[in-house]
């Protein structure tokens, strides 16, 4: 008798999200790691942040913060994150009923997105669109509506009459990115105003996303939703510590949404993650009280995107503009005329330099000979891509 034939057999499982895999930020990771390339495709920092950041938290924990805070979030740091709205973009939400503290950011939006939108729901996505977004309209039973943002020597632009076109009795939700990843564009204050001309006399909800408010360049200021009370009525607006504070494994992040839609994140929240790690948020509290280190954030990163395009103008890559972020997308065609990923993989298996295909970030995989680089690197490790990237 052949044993096999009494082994527990697992159930066959349909899958929920059967078009997803495994993202393309662990694939290039991977093959980085196996290449010993220098991986300039996933987005975190190789430096550590403030030591005194890492005080703040610790002497929270030998104070005790360490069981369950409230599920909102710890009372300090609601506080400290209303102020400082308050101050940047001028608009006052209350820390009781309208800011919530989350697991990073993508359980941010992900919540919100669980929230609000319904089975049948229409849900406008800005392609490149970062990939955490599809797959959660599809698990709420929504329905992804993609506007292409249109690329020229000048970079991407958001056509915003375009959006307008794809709104209908159907659109629950307008999902925007500023400053955007891939594409380091930074929306300005004709893009807000066009988005308020849009959803103005509907019921359409905003979900922004601003991860990356503080590092925009050149003078310009970071154009948050919260700028605008027309637009701050109907949204989510949701941010990182993560990416603020050079710490993007503490999974940290908080949105901000005027009471009634915060009542109803909070509805999801409660039975996702509950509430978020008690020290952490004590100590992020405690180091708020100084600005300085978000405020000096751009002009930190402002020189490191200066350095990698200096050092990028003596290859054969094209540069777009990159305005926000830390990310800086090229044109490759002088190089070569693979697809993207092709590209990106033998970048990084011959060159060994890691980057990410722009072509991942769309639900049909379009193709515009373009990758992005991520630049938040030491100045040692820019270095060294440099010099691989300009033997390309």
């Amino acid at each position: 008798m052949n044993s096999r034939s009494h082994l527990p057999i697992t159930p066959a499982l349909t899958s929920r999200l059967p078009a997803v895999g495994t993202t393309v930020f662990t694939r290039m990771s991977t093959l980085a790691a196996q290449a010993g390339a220098v991986n300039l495709g996933q987005g975190f920092p190789d430096f550590g942040c403030e030591r005194s950041l890492l005080s703040a938290v610790n002497d929270a924990m030998q104070a005790d913060f360490n069981q369950y805070p409230m599920m909102s979030g710890a009372p300090v740091l609601r506080n400290a994150i209303v102020a400082k709205i308050a101050a940047i973009y001028g608009h006052q939400y209350h820390a009781d009923t309208e800011i919530t503290v989350t697991a990073g950011a993508t359980q941010a939006l992900t919540t919100a997105i669980f929230c609000c939108v319904h089975p049948g729901d229409e849900v406008i996505v800005i392609e490149p669109v970062y990939d955490s977004y599809v797959p959660a309209i599809t698990l709420a039973g929504g329905v992804p509506v993609a506007v292409e943002m249109e690329v020229g020597a000048n970079g991407y632009t958001v056509p915003w009459s375009k959006v307008a076109a794809a709104v209908n009795g159907k659109t629950r939700l307008i999902i925007i990115n500023t400053p955007h990843n891939p594409t380091s564009t930074v929306l300005r204050a004709a893009d807000l105003q066009a988005l308020s001309d849009i959803v103005r006399g509907t019921d359409v909800l905003i979900l922004s996303d601003e991860v990356y408010e503080h590092m925009v360049y050149d003078g310009h200021q970071h154009e948050s939703v919260s700028r605008y009370p027309e637009l701050a009525a109907r949204a989510f607006v949701v941010s990182s510590f993560g990416k603020t504070y050079h710490v993007t494994g503490w999974k940290i992040g908080y949105v901000a949404a005027p009471a009634a839609l915060t009542a109803e994140f909070r509805k999801v929240h409660q039975y996702n993650v509950f509430s978020v790690n008690t020290p952490m948020q004590h100590g992020l509290a405690s180091y708020m009280a100084d600005p300085k280190p978000y405020l000096e954030l751009p002009a930190f990163y402002q020189r490191k995107r200066d350095l990698f395009r200096d050092g990028l103008k003596n290859t054969r890559f094209e540069l777009l503009p990159a305005d926000g972020t830390y990310f800086q997308c090229v044109r490759y065609d002088k190089i070569s005329q693979q697809t993207e990923a092709e590209f990106a993989e033998w970048l990084t298996t011959e060159i060994k330099v890691a980057a990410i295909p722009v072509s991942a970030f769309y639900q049909q995989g379009k193709e515009s000979g373009i990758v992005r680089f991520c630049f938040a690197k030491k100045d040692e490790t820019l270095a060294l891509a440099l010099e691989r990237l300009g033997k390309v």
